[in-house]
């Protein structure tokens, strides 16, 4: 029993040291320190399954004490207040032997009370609201009208001028209507994120945890083709009527649901291309789908529509 504390409290300390080490570079290495900020769950990750939660939560502390002294209490703050809540649900999620699914759904729920947390804290400490993205965008638009106005000195006509200043408007518009989304994917992102890296290094250090199936089999619920029916008439109403509250939700709910769409489209694709052509090009084919606009909606419909009728369950029938 005292040799197992030993142990634990050594490898406690050690991941504790590589939390403050990542805190670290996400601060002072701009590149690596964006890879450094997505993992920094990952040690606390490991250490509450080998240890059990009660670990995880007093290394959570330490690491929080520790980069206060080292680097600031405003930085240590935002990494605990953002990246601690993810970290042990998904830590108590792998060490619970739960399944992928739900581990998953308790990392993005952690993560989402994350980012409000860390929102209320910096709102408490300097009284600036970072979730109030209407301040920003009227920064954001009274610094595009100085630049609107070089490119005027320049010689940009005046109808190309309007029109790019429209196209402007309505790009601030859409980033403060679709805020919600933006919250939740990078909540998911986040839970996805550490869920992969951290499976894999547990599997790698011996213990047997649950995986998500092979990209070719991902089959996302069913609901989601009905949250895409619903924006729709969502959008349409919230329009037509002036509903604000309505046109937000309904322009959220398409975004996600299309996105959910186009990663079902690709896993149907994927699955039917999987001996035709190399992964890297295929990814690489995905890469130029994705970021045209048009063949992109395509994609994401046929996959809203695989939901529904299963395209690659009816074709290993044929």
């Amino acid at each position: 029993m005292r040799s197992f504390k030993v142990k634990s409290t050594t490898e406690s300390g050690l991941l504790v040291a590589i939390t403050v080490i990542m805190a670290l570079m996400a601060v002072y290495l701009p590149i690596v320190g964006i890879a450094a900020t997505l993992l920094w769950p990952l040690p606390i990750i490991v250490l509450i399954v080998r240890h059990g939660m009660q670990y995880g939560v007093l290394s959570v502390a330490a690491a929080a004490i520790i980069m206060t002294i080292l680097i600031s209490p405003m930085s240590a703050v935002h990494m605990v207040a953002a990246f601690g809540p993810p970290s042990l649900a998904l830590g108590y999620g792998f060490y619970k032997g739960l399944s992928a699914a739900r581990i998953l759904l308790y990392g993005i729920v952690a993560s989402l009370v994350g980012v409000f947390l860390t929102a209320g804290l910096t709102m408490l400490i300097t009284g600036i609201n970072p979730l109030a993205m209407a301040e920003q965008v009227e920064s954001m638009k009274e610094a595009a009208g100085a630049a609107f106005q070089m490119y005027e000195s320049l010689g940009m006509s005046a109808s190309e001028l309007e029109q790019t200043k429209k196209q402007f408007m309505e790009a601030m518009e859409y980033v403060t209507l679709l805020l919600p989304v933006v919250f939740l994917l990078s909540g998911m992102i986040t839970a996805w994120l550490n869920f992969a890296v951290g499976g894999k290094v547990l599997r790698r250090l011996g213990h047997h945890v649950t995986t998500l199936p092979e990209f070719d089999d991902w089959h996302l619920p069913k609901a989601i083709l009905y949250i895409f029916g619903f924006s729709l008439v969502g959008l349409y109403w919230g329009s037509t009527r002036e509903i604000e509250i309505l046109q937000q939700v309904s322009l959220n709910a398409y975004v996600l649901s299309t996105l959910a769409g186009f990663i079902q489209g690709t896993a149907v694709i994927s699955s039917f291309a999987r001996n035709l052509i190399s992964r890297w090009l295929f990814w690489l084919i995905v890469l130029f789908v994705f970021l045209n606009g048009a063949i992109s909606q395509i994609l994401a419909v046929c996959g809203l529509f695989d939901m529904l009728f299963d395209y690659r369950k009816r074709f290993r029938r044929s």
